[in-house]
């Protein structure tokens, strides 16, 4: 049973990733605000039948109705600073340095693996032996099933959910499916979700039109992206960013996504 509430749940998920509103969070009530398009809320606005109690705007809009969006927005709004900015866009209107940068940045094996890649893990579980601060070898799958059905705080049993909707979405997604629902729905600055508004809001440009270096300036801060700023990088993003110029020239990478 647990199974197919699973499974039906993320039937659902995937429905919703081609639906275009804007949704807050009212503590753990969510509330939708408007639709594809710039909306401003004052103290004491009726939305959908809740009272703001504090001034919010939202910037376009978001697609992917997740958890992990809910609680930032509805975070925001309670702190009365929310400003989300968000736009989905298909892969074929993401340029392929964006796509490269990411894969070189993040999961290397992205293209080979089937969701897991034991090889970083093994690897990971070594040198956190020796380092003050462990790392994770979670993979692009990984990341994006934790972004579009899971919450953010991290536990043993959030964990094990994840490599449940991991081996999901890799068995009825294609490997270009997830790039396109992680690009559209990783955190790239604050209140910043997917690559077209980082472009928007950082480069002044779209997602299509990012060039080598701006791709790998983004990608350098995501392992952080709150800590670090592709629009004002430090000496050790920038020396970072060089090192993903480099690493997107050896990477395997598909012809047809190039």
């Amino acid at each position: 049973i647990a199974i197919d509430l699973c499974r039906q749940r993320f039937r659902q998920r995937e429905n919703r990733l081609h639906e275009r509103r804007v949704i807050l969070c009212f503590g753990r009530l969510p509330v939708e605000v408007g639709c594809g398009r710039r909306e401003r809320a004052e103290i004491g606005d009726i939305v959908s039948g809740q009272t703001v109690k504090r001034p919010f705007v939202i910037a376009s809009f978001i697609d992917v109705e997740s958890p992990l969006l809910h609680e930032i927005a509805g975070r925001n709004v309670r702190e009365g600073k929310a400003v989300l900015h968000h736009q989905w866009v298909p892969l074929e209107d993401i340029s392929a340095n964006m796509m490269m940068a990411v894969v070189a940045s993040e999961d290397q094996r992205f293209f080979e693996h089937i969701g897991l890649d034991m090889e970083q893990i093994k690897k990971a579980r070594k040198e956190n032996l020796t380092r003050r601060r462990p790392r994770g070898a979670s993979t692009i799958s990984q990341q994006t099933a934790k972004n579009v059905f899971l919450w953010p705080r991290s536990s043993w049993f959030r964990k094990g959910l994840e490599v449940y909707f991991t081996f999901l979405i890799e068995l009825f997604w294609s490997k270009e499916r997830i790039l396109e629902v992680y690009l559209n729905s990783i955190e790239m600055g604050k209140g910043i979700y997917g690559a077209e508004a980082v472009a928007r809001q950082h480069f002044n440009t779209s997602a299509s039109q990012l060039t080598r270096y701006q791709a790998a300036l983004i990608a350098a801060t995501l392992p952080n992206p709150l800590r670090f700023s592709s629009r004002n990088p430090s000496a050790y993003i920038q020396r970072r960013t060089q090192e993903i110029l480099r690493q997107m020239d050896l990477i395997p990478f598909p012809e047809n996504l190039r």
